[in-house]
């Protein structure tokens, strides 16, 4: 048999612009055998098929508006003075949720983390932090306070100053705004007793500090929109988590209930090609940028929906530690063989042998998430799906 080439593949694949009520089990798949008859590639077993979450919402049809968030607010808070801490610096993210937040309250006390938030959008130079011999692990900011110190700072990407936006925003929804600055959860209820903890992956312990520090009422964003409100779209997971601005009054929240919606294409793949492949649907990769130090997954997960081959880590060889100790006295074809003969006997799990070792420690749906998501991009690609092939080969496969 000759010896293949290539390894792992990944290749956007053109779709239809996708509308509410669409069948993406069949315009998925039709796209994706197009896509192969087209460019003259074969599917091939363990093939995984990634689906974009915005356009799985948007055939679902799952959105909200501003006046579906705030009716659902002002039921679950009271509507009176709001604790709104720990949000990203986002206008595509959070802006539309945050108006729909104030529209549902009469004040909101606005705690933004500092130097940066969450997923690590810049709100001011931790340099200037140490210079103003600030402690943001401890030390609570007001908005003069923090004006004093570091001026009107605006985000090195966007230029945006996300204090006066945000600010703007709440108090044009007829709400007043007061906004402080602080890292720990507690500093809010010095101000309210009823929180909206907004922060995405810490939000439990978040949520939980609040409690035992003598919260009455804590909401995190999983909270809100857990139910039609009206008519609307609703996550019942995650609510507002994973949502985007779709209008200026209108946000997509993140897919639900797509389980059979990959399972459907795995079978579809498996009737016209004869191909047994893995689906699943993906949102944000999980990777962080070494310049502007911004994590990227302001989802809550990198895949909501997945078939059952895509669950568990990689079970992978580092095949420069095995050149480099184990057969560091063999070179050309016998390397080449020593090699292919340990990972052919590798065993089934692989956790704590040096072998292993600096092999990524992730989820396959996250490191595969996370390709798809650059290979998709965010701009006018309009490959909304992403065929990954080769995947799961290792060197010895032909």
């Amino acid at each position: 048999m000759e010896e293949r080439r290539v390894g792992t593949v990944s290749r956007g694949i053109r779709c239809p612009i996708i509308r509410e009520g669409d069948d993406l089990v069949r315009i998925v798949t039709d796209s994706v055998l197009a896509a192969a008859e087209s460019d003259g590639f074969s599917l091939r077993d363990r093939d995984v098929i990634a689906i974009t979450e915005s356009i799985v919402a948007r055939a679902q049809g799952n959105y909200c508006t501003v006046d579906d968030i705030a009716a659902d607010v002002k039921a679950k808070t009271g509507g009176g003075t709001v604790g709104v801490i720990f949000p990203i610096l986002s206008r595509n993210r959070f802006a539309i949720c945050l108006r729909g937040i104030a529209s549902g309250v009469k004040k909101v006390v606005l705690m933004l983390n500092y130097p940066s938030d969450e997923v690590g959008n810049a709100l001011v130079d931790i340099d200037k932090v140490d210079e103003a011999d600030v402690n943001p692990y401890s030390d609570v900011l007001t908005r003069e306070r923090f004006k004093e110190l570091f001026g009107a700072p605006r985000h090195p990407f966007t230029g945006m100053d996300y204090v006066a936006y945000y600010e703007e925003l709440i108090e044009g929804c007829g709400a007043e705004a007061e906004i402080i600055f602080a890292n720990q959860p507690k500093a809010v209820l010095a101000y309210t007793d009823t929180v909206i903890n907004c922060d995405i992956h810490t939000r439990k312990r978040t949520k939980r500090l609040l409690l035992a520090a003598g919260a009455k009422k804590v909401l995190s964003l999983d909270d809100i929109m857990t139910a039609s409100i009206n008519g609307s779209g609703f996550n019942a997971d995650y609510g507002l988590l994973g949502s985007n601005k779709a209008t200026e009054d209108k946000v997509k929240l993140f897919p639900r209930e797509s389980q059979p919606l990959v399972e459907g294409i795995q079978a579809e793949i498996l009737k016209a090609a004869g191909k047994h492949v893995e689906v699943m649907v993906y949102g944000d990769g999980a990777f962080k940028d070494p310049q502007g130090k911004i994590w990227e997954l302001a989802d809550p997960v990198v895949s909501p929906f997945h078939t059952a081959g895509l669950i568990g880590t990689p079970n992978e060889l580092k095949l420069k530690y095995l050149a480099d100790n184990d057969f560091k006295d063999l070179s050309g074809e016998a390397l080449k063989e020593a090699i292919s003969a340990s990972i052919r006997k590798k065993d089934g799990d692989l956790k704590g042998q040096m072998a292993s070792e600096g092999t990524t420690p992730r989820q396959l749906t996250d490191l595969i998430g996370s390709l798809c998501d650059l290979t998709s991009g965010s701009g006018d690609k309009g490959t909304p799906v992403v065929l990954v092939q080769g995947y799961f080969d290792n060197y010895t496969n032909n």
